[in-house]
């Protein structure tokens, strides 16, 4: 189990949307929150709106594409609460256009703040909760991400959250003797506000903020139009049950499943069984005697 109470969070994008809902469940559970946002203000209303529910918050202005931020972030975060053993690596944006409409800054804004963004996250605060023996890495993700073959027009996106699902499950792995876990939340549908604020996130080197909602494929929002869209403030509650029971992923569309078996785990059971059947008809290609040498070339 991982204790809630008492701890000390940070949520990045936690000025807005699922990270505003995360920020103040996790204060109404007795966490003491960092809410970091690329827009200050937003942070701080939110800030203020814990303290005003008898909750412990603060403000701070982060971009997680850029590693100096990230790292005042981690700064500014301890000397306020000490350290840090809930890491709620939230930030994020979206694009629905084709990959081969997007401009470069498009695409590499997408991956960097998605993917990237997590990982600078991750490793700023991986260090403290290492030296204290224990905390959690909670990272959105998306059902975008672990069912890539289930939305269209949503290529570099999916890439990125498809990453995080990568990272958090690998890293467990190794944070498995430091008592550190690893959850994915993947939502399935909430109502963040992203859709209209999506372009006021962007940092300057990739084009800089904007106005106007995202652009929606048809085939992406006949999708979209099909999923019952939760609040923020109901979803996070789900996340932090996952996050307490150590978790490796949060849900919050469990009907979603059946997309799951559809468009994910049956494809690739049906490629297995395809090389299954080669090797039935072939036989069982030749294994090199070496193979395990090649693992360390070196001999050393």
């Amino acid at each position: 189990m991982t204790d809630i109470s008492g701890k000390a969070a940070v949520v990045t994008g936690g000025g807005s949307g699922i990270g505003m809902g995360l920020a103040k469940e996790l204060a109404r559970q007795g966490a003491s929150v960092v809410v970091a946002d690329i827009i200050l203000t937003n942070a701080e209303t939110v800030a203020e709106a814990i303290k005003a529910a008898g909750g412990k918050a603060v403000a701070i202005e982060c971009d997680v594409t850029d590693r100096d931020s990230v790292r005042r972030l981690k700064d500014q975060a301890v000397a306020a609460f000490g350290p840090i053993q809930l890491v709620f690596a939230n930030a994020g944006a979206t694009s629905f256009d084709p990959l081969v409409d997007m401009s470069d800054d498009d695409v590499e804004w997408i991956v960097d703040v998605n993917l990237m963004g997590v990982m600078r996250t991750t490793r700023a605060f991986l260090p403290d909760m290492i030296a204290v023996g224990g905390g959690h890495i909670c990272a959105t993700a998306s059902m975008a991400g672990l069912l890539p073959g289930w939305i269209p027009t949503h290529a570099p996106y999916s890439a990125a959250k498809a990453g995080i699902i990568g990272l958090m499950m690998n890293l467990s792995l190794e944070l498995k003797e430091h008592g550190i876990h690893t959850t994915s939340y993947c939502p399935g549908g909430v109502a963040t506000g992203m859709k209209v604020n999506n372009a006021r996130y962007r940092p300057a080197k990739f084009g800089g903020p904007g106005e106007g909602d995202v652009h929606v494929s048809k085939e992406s929002g006949d999708v979209a139009a099909s999923q019952a869209f939760y609040t923020p403030e109901a979803v996070a509650p789900m996340v932090l049950d996952a996050v307490r029971h150590n978790r490796a992923f949060a849900f919050d569309h469990p009907e979603q499943r059946i997309h799951f078996r559809n468009t994910y785990s049956g494809v690739v059971e049906a490629c297995y069984d395809a090389t299954q059947a080669w090797e039935d008809a072939h036989g069982t290609p030749e294994a090199n005697p070496h193979g395990a040498m090649l693992l360390n070339p070196t001999g050393a």
